[in-house]
Formats: C-alpha cells, structure tokens, sequence
C-alpha cells in the first residue's frame, strides 16, 4: 500500500453525471482546488448516464403525466410540473454558460431539439389531458403547449401512432416543440474534458472500496485498481459519493450518522429499441402515455426519438423487471450487502406498504413477449417486431427512508446526504435524476460549503442567473431564461 501523499481538495467518487457536474462547478469556483476522480469501470458514463440507460427526455414536465396527478375533486395538481420543469431550466442555464464560454464546445452533441408530448386513449383520459393542458398552458415553463383530440392533427404530429388504429377509439395529445433529447453521456464526457484539460485527474478502472475519517478530519480513501496494480490510500478533505446504485454501500461504509436508516431497492429493465431508418424516419417526438392504475411511476410507457452521436433511433419502454444488483456492472450480492440492523424495519416496512409494485413486478418479469409488444402497438399499432430489438435498460435503485408514522417508505425521487459538517455527501436515488443534476449539485455546495456561500454567489449567479430565484415567481424571469438558453443550445434560432 501507497503511503498517502498531499491531501487532495476534492474526491469525486463516480465518473457519472453528478461527479462532472459538481466538479464542474467547484472548477469554476475554485479553481487552485485539486479534483479527483474514480470511476470503478474502464470509462465514465457507463451506467445511469450511458443515453441507452435512461429516456434522456431532460426531465421537465411537459409530456410526463405522473407529475400532474388529477385531485379528488377534479381539479389537476401541477406543482410537481412546475418544480421539475424548473429544475431542468436550472440544469439548462448552466449548460448555457459552458457553452457560452466554449468549456462545451458543441451543444449539438448532447442535446437537441424534439418536441414533448402526451398521448393518451378512453374517455376519461382524455378528459384528464384536456384539464392538464387547460392548467398548464398559461404558465409561462409551459407556453405553447398544444391540444387535440382530432386524429389528423395527431398524425401530422406523429405520423406512426395513427395509421392501424380503430376510428371509434377516443384519443387525445398534447405537444410542444421546446421539448429536447439529452444524451446525458456525451454531456458527461464533454464535462469531464472540461475538467481533465484543466487540471483534475481522472482515473479509471479505480474502484474505492473503503472511506475513513481520520482524527485530522480529512478522508482516507481506499482504492483498488482493477486491472492488479497495488492499492492506494488517497487522503481528500471533501468527498462526493456520485457512484449511482453503489452510493449507499460507500455511504454505510463511511459511517457518518446521517445514512442510518437508508435503504435502497433495485429496479432492472428493458427498452425496445429501432435503428431502421425509414421507420424512424417517421417519428420525430418523445411520446408519453399514462401508467396503467396501480402501476409506479416508473413504468409510464413512452415512445422516443433517441439522438446518440448524431444519429437518431427510436426507443419504446421501460419494461420493467427485477433482480438483485444495485448496479448494471454489479453483484448478485449488492442488495443483500448494504441491509443493516438500523435499516431493516424501513426496508420490510416499504415492503409490506408496496405490495402493488411487488405485484407489478411480477407480472413485468412473466409477460410474454407478445404481450410486451402489444404494448407498443398501443402507441403504434401497425409496428412490426422485426424492425425492433431488446435492450437492457440502466439499474435503478429506489430510496427506502424511516418514516415516523409508517416505519419506512418507498421514496421514488433522489435524496442528497451529506454529513453535518460538511465533509462528505453522496446520491441515493434515480428519476428524474440526470436531469436536475445541476440543481442537486447546488443543493450540495450549499450544504456542504456553507462558509464559501457568499463569496460564492456571485460567480453562481453568473453561471445560473436565477440562482436564489423561482422562476415560477419571476413570470418575466422565466420567460428571459426560456429564450436565451433555447438559443445558447441552439435548440432554437
């Protein structure tokens, strides 16, 4: 073993896109600061950031309908819209900077335009969209959303998700055309080039399997290299756990007080996906639909344009399924790994409480695959299964949490922990995940640098200019933002 060296300023465990982003920041913020980053596989943006891992719609409301649930006296809540919609503004703004200051140098090649949609069928859906669009349209995150329930207006929309459908079935979507598809892998690299060109190591196929405080309040890491050099002790006085499903297990391992009771569970699946071109010729839109009731929110079918290193496929999922693994890359062993006496009680409790998901589950795992099928003739009915194929989707891990009242909850959403003093933090969680990953990682400066704040804000401010701010407050506000990240992106002219 190595004997420990100059303590680093920054360990970014996890070459995803939460570590890019945080040492994105810290870079632009101080940048006489050491970085360091470890990434377990043999290149970053391989698990939850790899594009063909997630749905890349760059989460912000407008086609996802399990953020607009209908209330019990009909009316439409939209405050989950508004707050992701505003998140991903956020994640925008700061993308925009970087690219204004060429640190990204071509914004094409990580995102693009696609307009959003929801599709749904049944009377009562369909009444359902008409409220949503009726709630949102006013709103200055949600301007130009569009309804119909005329099948030509759909088809000229898209063309595939009419033609084979019965003319009595009651249909209905909404569209928007400042939707986009975010290759979150290809902003992972380009943000981490970023970094390395600036003076952070990156060391891959480094794999840390132990972190310790020391009486000098700094953090000795323990890292293996996988392909047989000796291991190394690396000392860092800020540590960031960015390692997606393997973020718990280091977090346990820490022993910081703040991850007892935490708990996670993992959820494997699948997409459909064409490369054919003259069928994805004729689809230009990420379509979601509504889960089936008593479904979770994680299997809300959707049909979406892909762009990955400039060329375009269609995607259709997620089928989801289950096994043990916290990790695509993972062990069989990874759930049975992080149960502990002080998590129990919260896993077995959003066990019993999830009963529907577990069932859910089940019936996922024994569909056959003309039923899974069926699924997309649902969205395009003349589809033929000789045009797709199966892929495996990213490893999602749920956050299981104490709760007072039930013991302990299933929670679908991320969750930051990080110590009282500030000196490590880490991820649990998934969707809408990559992308809120800015706001996420100014939620973790905040708590973690508390004293570096207010000579902090103004760079911040600069970086993201509605720092401190709801847009959702500011309707003017919101309206500047929208128009001037839409152009730095080139999403639109």
């Amino acid at each position: 073993m190595t004997v420990p060296g100059k303590p680093i300023d920054v360990a970014l465990i996890g070459g995803g896109i939460m570590s890019a982003t945080l040492g994105a920041f810290i870079k632009q913020l101080q940048p006489d600061w050491s970085i360091q980053i470890f990434e377990r596989l043999a290149d970053v943006a391989l698990e939850s950031s790899n594009p063909w891992n997630n749905a890349g719609t760059g989460h912000s409301a407008l086609c996802e309908l399990n953020y607009t649930p209908e209330k019990s006296d009909g009316t439409i809540d939209i405050s989950s819209a508004v707050k992701v919609n505003e998140q991903f503004q956020v994640s925008r703004q700061f993308w925009s900077y970087l690219v204004a200051k060429d640190l990204l140098p071509d914004p094409q090649a990580f995102i693009n335009p696609v307009p959003h949609m929801s599709f749904v069928w049944g009377e009562e859906n369909v009444a359902y969209l008409r409220k949503r669009q009726e709630a949102l349209k006013d709103h200055p995150l949600f301007t130009g959303m569009e309804f119909t329930d005329d099948p030509k207006v759909i088809r000229s929309w898209a063309p595939v998700m009419i033609p084979g459908r019965a003319k009595s079935q009651p249909i209905a979507a909404t569209r928007i055309d400042v939707g986009t598809d975010v290759d979150f892998g290809a902003l992972t690299r380009g943000l981490l080039d970023y970094l390395t060109a600036n003076g952070a190591s990156l060391l891959t196929e480094h794999r840390v399997t132990n972190l310790t405080r020391q009486k000098d309040g700094l953090w000795r890491l323990h890292v293996v290299h996988d392909v047989g050099s000796t291991p190394m002790d690396v000392r860092a006085r800020f540590v960031f756990v960015g390692a997606g499903g393997g973020a718990l297990t280091l977090l346990q391992k820490s022993g910081i007080k703040e991850a007892k009771g935490f708990g996670g569970f993992p959820v494997s699946g699948e997409f459909l996906r064409t490369d054919n071109p003259e069928v994805v010729a004729r689809h230009r839109a990420k379509v979601y639909g509504k889960a089936s009731v008593g479904s979770p929110p994680m299997s809300v079918p959707h049909l979406d344009t892909r762009i990955v290193d400039g060329q375009s496929s269609l995607m259709f999922g997620p089928y989801a399924g289950f096994n043990t693994k916290f990790l695509k890359n993972g062990s069989w062993f990874d759930l049975f790994a992080t149960i502990r006496l002080h998590n129990l009680v919260p896993m077995l409790a959003a066990g019993a409480s999830n009963l529907s998901l577990v069932k859910y589950l089940i019936g996922q795992l024994v569909a056959s695959k003309s039923t899974k099928f069926d699924a997309l003739r649902e969205f395009m009915p003349n589809a033929n299964p000789k045009d797709w194929y199966r892929i495996t989707a990213g490893q999602r891990v749920q956050v299981i949490k104490k709760d007072k009242a039930k013991g302990g909850v299933l929670q679908f959403g991320t969750e930051v922990v990080a110590a009282a003093d500030g000196s490590i933090a880490g991820l649990l969680g998934a969707s809408p995940g990559a992308s809120t990953a800015v706001p996420i990682m100014l939620d973790v400066l905040e708590r973690c640098f508390p004293e570096q704040m207010d000579a902090w804000t103004p760079k911040l401010r600069e970086m993201v200019p509605s720092f401190g701010k709801r847009l959702s407050d500011d309707p003017k506000l919101a309206v500047r933002t929208l128009k001037s990240t839409l152009k730095a992106l080139e999403i639109a002219k």
